[in-house]
């Protein structure tokens, strides 16, 4: 016994408790009849499956590119400043002794 929420949920379905339900039917189960659907439910699953599959596709692919997008962006930041013009500059290391020239004579 198969179930499926297209069976009895798809466009244009009557759907029809029958009463009393077979002995063979599990209790938790309602036992229904199913007509004037324009599509089998198995065409409709089928279709809802592909759909779902084809925009997971399309989000993983975006996904993929937007990744792609931001890795080159943080390539091109220089941290350091090394390629700019207006670059990070390093303190200045200073010295107390202040070094003269020293001239020898002959």
């Amino acid at each position: 016994m198969h179930r499926s929420w297209w069976m009895e949920n798809g466009p244009g379905c009557t759907v029809t408790s029958v009463t009393p339900a077979p002995d063979w039917a599990p209790e938790d189960h309602r036992y229904i009849t199913v007509s004037g659907c324009f599509l089998e439910y198995q065409y409709i699953e089928v279709a809802h499956s592909s759909l779902q599959i084809f925009l997971a596709l399309a989000g993983f692919i975006y996904a993929c590119y937007v990744v792609k997008c931001i890795t080159e962006e943080e390539d091109s930041f220089d941290f350091i400043g090394g390629f700019d013009s207006y670059g990070y500059q390093g303190p200045q290391k200073t010295s107390h002794l202040q070094l003269q020239p020293m001239y020898m004579s002959k």
